[in-house]
């Protein structure tokens, strides 16, 4: 089964910028989407976005459209979150996540999860 490992997480000033790594590890498999979700305190984990294997068919949660972009590396297996224009809001622990088919916006659709890295958004 795959494993995801996430990396880049760290502290950031509102305005800034901040790539997340996702990587899989062990078992792979083709053609899957990464789904990018995040986990605020006292917030329900919430969508942000999510990219196809092609990179076609994107899908951006409306709080980030627009700063947020999914680039990809497929010959490594990894996907990034691009973050900018950062926000005090966007502070959350971000999961990677991928699952088969195409993107989706419901957590419970997507199999295998990262283990979480923390964003911190100083004003």
């Amino acid at each position: 089964q795959v494993q995801l490992v996430e990396f880049g997480g760290g502290l950031v000033q509102a305005g800034g910028s901040l790539r997340l790594s996702c990587a899989a590890s062990g078992r792979t498999f083709s053609r899957y989407t990464m789904g990018w979700f995040r986990h605020a305190p006292g917030q329900k984990r919430e969508f942000v976005a999510a990219i196809s294997w092609t990179g076609i068919i994107t899908s951006y949660a409306n709080t980030v459209k627009g700063r947020f972009t999914t680039p990809r590396d497929n010959a490594k297996n990894t996907r990034y979150l691009q973050m900018n224009n950062l926000k005090p809001d966007d502070a959350a622990v971000y999961y990677c996540a991928a699952k088969n088919g195409g993107p989706a916006v419901e957590a419970g659709l997507y199999a295998y999860w990262g283990q979480g890295t923390q964003v911190t958004v100083s004003s």
